[in-house]
């Protein structure tokens, strides 16, 4: 029974004790909130604390995606037309007439002509030491136009093999020369199919940076990514080691928004600070809708069911991005009412296909809600362009001022090309 008394008195000794150290403790951090920060007791403190935590998150600011759809109705002039516009809004409101879709983008996939469209804006000029891309959007336009025969194959096979084949690879050859995945400004994403594997391809800046099994040439890239599904590409990697079978990019992922997503998301050695969605700011511009009317090869079947995949990625998208998706997520797409208005007749020449992507960057963009399927808003594609031009503008603005850095670029010693040559460099409010 003493015994048991004494366990008793121990018991009660170590819960007073305990009450007093936790009174004594409350009291100091109270007079300690008064003398450091003002603040009346402790509850204020944490609430304060809470939102001074909240704050530095929403320092590291949002990461700026830009995603190209495959060919579709425009062959890529929709998508390029629409990037021209947003460069000239962005030279406008910022005021700076150098300024670039690559500076306002801190990442881009691209899908067939939409790859093509990428590697032209994100690819290091060859002459350039400070940091400029190869083409501007008005002269990427001005390329895919101009080039859109040798790049978007709708010819008999003969002709694909003999002739298109050769003069797409001399264009890309002369357009980006010895370039490699390692000379482009930002993280890219280029998929195409590999026969060999059955499987989708991304190429992919941040694996050609860790190691040369990874790294292609860009003329390369580009000519895997807009393939032809009959005339397939054998390549090799920059050290030979890695060999693909590649067709149309299309066909593995016509609009790549989700994979630069996921890419992103996951990918926290260069965006440290993006947790989801409500981080990020997501460009995706599709390029046009085929009219199923139309279509009476075996090639058009494959390019509507790759618009229809296109589609089903925008939905799901969208639906991730829930309530933050009017802000955070824009889509730039036909709304449907232009093949209708054709009636079954093709834009041949590229004055048309530019006539009819004026058209549709007018027309009200189509937005996908949540459990109600898409539809028509108020704003027209051309709106959402110049509103979304005001959002990658508050972007880089908030960015000169933040201690945060919202991504963390990985970048590639110029010489040798070997895996391990890579350095970590933070991007400047610039970037």
């Amino acid at each position: 029974m003493a015994a048991l008394s004494t366990s008793q008195m121990n018991l009660n000794s170590i819960d007073t004790n305990f009450e007093v150290d936790k009174l004594t403790y409350e009291i100091f951090s109270i007079l300690e909130n008064k003398f450091l920060f003002g603040y009346p007791d402790t509850e204020n403190s944490k609430n304060s604390l809470s939102k001074d935590m909240k704050q530095a998150k929403h320092a590291a600011g949002k990461v700026r995606i830009l995603c190209i759809d495959g060919a579709g109705y425009t062959d890529g002039i929709l998508a390029a037309k629409s990037l021209a516009h947003l460069e000239s809004c962005l030279k406008r409101k910022s005021g700076n007439p150098n300024a670039n879709i690559a500076g306002f983008f801190d990442a881009v996939a691209g899908s067939g002509v939409g790859g093509v469209l990428a590697a032209l804006l994100f690819t290091r000029g060859k002459e350039s030491k400070d940091g400029l891309p190869m083409f501007t959007a008005d002269e990427a336009l001005k390329f895919l136009i101009n080039n859109r025969n040798k790049i978007s194959r709708r010819s008999g096979i003969l002709r694909r093999v003999l002739q298109s084949e050769t003069k797409s690879s001399k264009l890309f050859r002369k357009t980006f020369g010895e370039s490699t995945l390692k000379d482009t400004l930002k993280p890219v994403l280029i998929p195409c199919y590999d026969l060999v594997t059955r499987a989708p391809f991304v190429f992919s800046r941040a694996d050609a940076l860790e190691t040369d099994g990874y790294d292609y040439r860009m003329r390369d890239v580009c000519a895997a990514t807009s393939a032809d599904q009959t005339v397939p590409i054998e390549m090799k990697s920059i050290d030979g080691k890695t060999k693909i079978m590649a067709v149309d990019g299309g066909i593995a992922m016509n609009n790549p928004t989700a994979t630069a997503v996921t890419h992103v998301l996951n990918n926290k050695h260069e965006f440290p600070f993006c947790n989801g969605v409500s981080d990020l700011l997501v460009l995706s511009l599709g390029n046009g809708e085929l009219d199923f009317n139309a279509v009476k090869s075996a090639s058009g079947f494959v390019r509507i069911a790759g618009e229809g995949a296109s589609d089903m990625v925008d939905q799901a998208v969208s639906m991730a991005f829930g309530e933050c998706r009017v802000d955070n997520y824009v889509r730039i797409q036909s709304n449907g009412v232009m093949a209708k208005a054709t009636k079954g007749n093709t834009a041949k020449t590229e004055s048309d296909l530019l006539a009819v992507s004026e058209e549709m960057l007018g027309q009200k963009n189509v937005e996908s809600v949540l459990f109600k399927g898409r539809k028509i808003a108020e704003n027209t594609n051309l709106d959402k362009l110049e509103l979304f031009g005001g959002e990658l503008i508050k972007e880089q603005e908030r960015r000169k001022t933040s201690i945060l850095p919202t991504v963390v670029l990985k970048n590639a010693s110029p010489s040798p090309r070997t895996s391990s040559a890579t350095t970590l460099s933070t991007l400047s409010s610039n970037s």
